[in-house]
């Protein structure tokens, strides 16, 4: 069926998702060995600061923009490189790592100044990986195969995170970010909080969603 097509990339194409797969990985070990440093100084936990690192959303999902371009290069064919190979989850991926970008300038970015590598980090995080993928997800990934139900499936990923941002947060009094910090706002602004994100999330499936019919549309004319 065309809904499991993958992706086939040129020897250009491919240059493009290497470049992007590779500062992925590099913004991610900065993160983490920024996180690790900064605990290793305090003589603090640094299997929790691992577990910490993996809790920001942006990370997880700056992970699977880094996998799904790693598994577009690999001439592996088992089920994770197949799943990762698929156009619906490429468009997830991508509207989650757009959510990363849209919500962290209108929400976060204004609550500290990052410097040095930090800086770096921060930049290829939130700004430039996203923009990366996106252009990748609009100019490789094969179009006119996203349907209404793959949004749904899509909306599981910032679900399920929300939970358990929240779950964690009551153990160890720890929320990831400010907007859901049930501690300081209390559950029910937290809740209208994660609402509302997760409202933004569906929006931008939604434009990506009508994109990829366009163009799919496009390409049948």
């Amino acid at each position: 069926m065309i809904l499991h097509q993958h992706i086939l990339l040129s020897p250009g194409q491919r240059r493009f998702a290497l470049v992007a797969a590779v500062l992925g990985w590099s913004a991610l070990a900065i993160q983490l060995y920024l996180i690790l440093s900064a605990r290793w100084l305090d003589h603090a936990s640094l299997l929790a600061g691992v577990v910490r690192f993996f809790s920001f959303f942006t990370i997880i999902t700056n992970t699977l923009v880094a996998a799904a371009l790693t598994c577009t290069l690999s001439a592996r064919n088992s089920c994770g490189h197949r799943f990762l190979r698929t156009p619906w989850v490429v468009g997830g991926i991508a509207a989650s790592i757009l959510l990363v970008s849209i919500a962290y300038n209108l929400l976060l970015r204004s609550l500290w100044n990052p410097q040095g590598l930090q800086w770096v980090a921060d930049g290829l995080l939130h700004d430039l990986l996203p923009v990366l993928f996106l252009a990748y997800w609009w100019l490789y990934v094969p179009k006119g195969m996203l349907r209404i139900k793959h949004v749904l499936l899509w909306s599981a990923y910032p679900l399920v995170y929300f939970a358990y941002v929240l779950l964690r947060g009551e153990l160890v009094s720890d929320y990831m970010y400010p907007f859901i910090d049930a501690g300081v706002l209390g559950y029910p602004q937290a809740f209208v909080n994660a609402i509302g994100v997760l409202g933004g999330f569906l929006l931008i499936s939604s434009v990506l969603l009508i994109l990829d019919w366009l163009k799919g549309r496009t390409r049948c004319i």
